[in-house]
């Protein structure tokens, strides 16, 4: 049981602190350098979309208005749509705006590889229907293509969080700064492992098929660039705001999805976990721990509270972390006076935890293409309800 439980502390304790730590210790040490330089490559926009009536004028709009000079077509993809938005899609007549109707919905996946196979342009710029791209931001990311090593830039993602509530508060606040801080330092060493799949552009040739029913592009898309050779990259300067579901039901909901699309990941492209993938330690640091925390967890509190008997020393882990878990659980129903900010805090560390653990159930027993356990036209509406 001793063993058990200090291996388990073990493995949190590299998951949360190790690795950040030695990611950040290796940017400071070896650091790649980006050669960035004021060029302008011709741009394609995809954006693929299901049931996004609601919010499609405004997006489009958006884009057409950009501050870039060198966008050569905004390619917009309909996955199957049934609320209005083709009919929405074959009214516009914006000379840049290029609509791709696919009858039937297949998935991101799908929608996405039907508008690269269609895309001319030296760069291509995915981007969801949510997104608002900041001033200049297109303008920074291209910079970085003046470096012929990298084949892919992400953008800063901030998140609008009015009205959120507390849980889903401390995931989007505190834990995506800590997310993006982990990027940042792997991005300066070498590659992140994964971008925000809202805002990322890639050179057109590097650009790969997706596996149909892929959840993980931003994850899938960078890697496949890493691995023939090119650098991935984050530009903090270049920024782009969006909005996660507000309530906490909402965001574990959205992050099984994100967390089954790691599995999923595994099973159409093992080739992520061999010597193959440029950043396997990166890989399985960052993304497989987590995957692996939640039954360090329990293993943890199991072990000490099977050891708390024999020594105070154990008594006191089980203490706190059952301290911790209650307080986490009360982070999700209540405002806890204060203690309010430790509460919601573990009520988050809770949510992503429990959430790795659906994930991995969803995985295994859904039926049929994994992408239909979420929709995107769910957070279309949750925004326009905002």
């Amino acid at each position: 049981m001793k063993a058990v439980f200090w291996i388990s502390l073990a493995g949190t304790f590299y998951t949360y602190i190790g690795y950040p730590v030695l990611i950040w210790m290796l940017s400071k040490l070896r650091p790649r350098r980006v050669r960035v330089a004021p060029i302008t490559p011709s741009v394609s926009i995809v954006m693929a979309v299901h049931n996004g009536a609601a919010l499609i004028h405004k997006q489009i709009d958006h884009l057409v208005g950009l501050d870039y000079s060198n966008i050569r077509e905004i390619i917009i993809v309909s996955d199957g749509s049934s609320d209005g938005t083709v009919e929405l899609l074959r009214e516009e007549h914006h000379p840049l705006v290029h609509s791709i109707i696919l009858e039937e919905h297949s998935g991101k996946a799908v929608a996405v590889n039907a508008g690269v196979a269609n895309a001319t342009g030296e760069i291509i710029l995915f981007v969801d229907i949510r997104p608002q791209i900041g001033q200049g931001a297109i303008k920074q990311m291209m910079s970085n293509f003046a470096d012929p090593t990298v084949g892919c830039v992400a953008g800063e993602l901030s998140l609008r969080q009015d009205g959120h509530d507390g849980a889903t508060a401390a995931i989007g606040g505190l834990y995506w700064r800590y997310e993006q801080w982990i990027r940042t330092c792997e991005s300066t060493y070498y590659s992140p492992v994964g971008v925000y799949g809202g805002f990322y552009a890639v050179r057109r040739e590097l650009a790969a098929q997706q596996p149909a029913g892929l959840i993980l592009d931003d994850m899938f898309q960078p890697l496949s660039i890493i691995r023939q050779g090119y650098r991935s990259v984050l530009d903090r300067d270049a920024c782009v705001y969006d909005c996660w579901p507000k309530q906490v039901g909402g965001e574990f909901h959205r992050k099984v999805r994100t967390l089954a699309g790691n599995f999923q990941l595994f099973q159409l492209a093992p080739w992520t976990l061999t010597p193959r993938n440029r950043v396997l330690f990166q890989f399985l640091s960052h993304k497989g721990m987590r995957l692996v925390t939640p039954y360090l967890l329990m293993l943890m509190l199991i072990s000490s509270a099977a050891l708390a008997i024999t020594s105070p020393l154990f008594a006191a882990f089980a203490a706190i972390q059952l301290i911790g878990w209650i307080l986490a659980i009360l982070g999700l129903c209540i405002k806890v006076p204060v203690l309010n900010r430790v509460a919601t805090a573990m009520g988050g560390l809770l949510v992503l935890n429990a959430a790795a653990v659906v994930g991995m159930y969803r995985f295994l027993v859904t039926r049929g293409p994994l992408w239909k356990i979420w929709h995107s036209g769910q957070l279309v509406s949750r925004e326009v309800n905002s």
